[in-house]
């Protein structure tokens, strides 16, 4: 956690948003983009401390980490406490493919009653709550770049995003909020 939690994070002092709708950047985290065959969710699950979901737009949540599933055999894995995610992966002991994107993500926290309306503003997912319950996920667009969106409640979406990409998600999602919040 400590190389982590030094690194400069890129949207480091930025706020955003409106009377309905708050825009945090979250906290630093350690990821990993998963990929495995079927026969091995069971040792990774066990592995990383979670069920790791084979059902599209879904995720699993426990203890600050996060398993998203991206494709029949991708996940993005998300751990906000900093641990090691590729140690222990590696320890289930089952075939798969695990690497360090935490480097290259950033994420933004989206959250309040206008949350919804301020994502719809640039991405063409239907979020209503009944097409994208609480833990569902896609990787999907937000404006022109591709990002990662994790509902976790009612008015709360964390919006995964390359680094190099997250002021343009930033300022896209600042500008929406506005409208979002009339």
């Amino acid at each position: 956690m400590a190389d982590i939690a030094a690194r400069k994070l890129p949207l480091a002092g930025r706020h955003g948003g409106s009377s309905t709708v708050r825009l945090t950047p979250a906290a630093p985290a350690s990821r990993i983009a998963l990929r495995a065959p079927t026969d091995s969710i069971g040792g990774l699950s066990q592995a990383l401390g979670l069920q790791v979901p084979n059902r599209p737009k879904t995720s699993a949540s426990a203890n600050g980490r996060h398993a998203l599933w991206l494709g029949p055999d991708e996940w993005l894995i998300i751990d906000e406490n900093g641990a090691d995610l590729v140690g222990l992966a590696a320890a289930a002991g089952v075939l798969h493919s695990a690497t360090d994107v935490s480097h290259r993500n950033t994420a933004i926290i989206v959250s309040g009653p206008g949350a919804e309306a301020t994502i719809s503003g640039g991405c063409p997912q239907d979020l209503s709550l009944e097409a994208f319950p609480v833990g569902a996920c896609s990787r999907t667009l937000l404006g022109k770049v591709e990002v990662v969106i994790l509902r976790l409640d009612a008015e709360t979406f964390r919006v995964e995003v390359w680094r190099s990409f997250s002021d343009y998600a930033f300022g896209f999602l600042s500008e929406a909020a506005e409208d979002a919040g009339l």
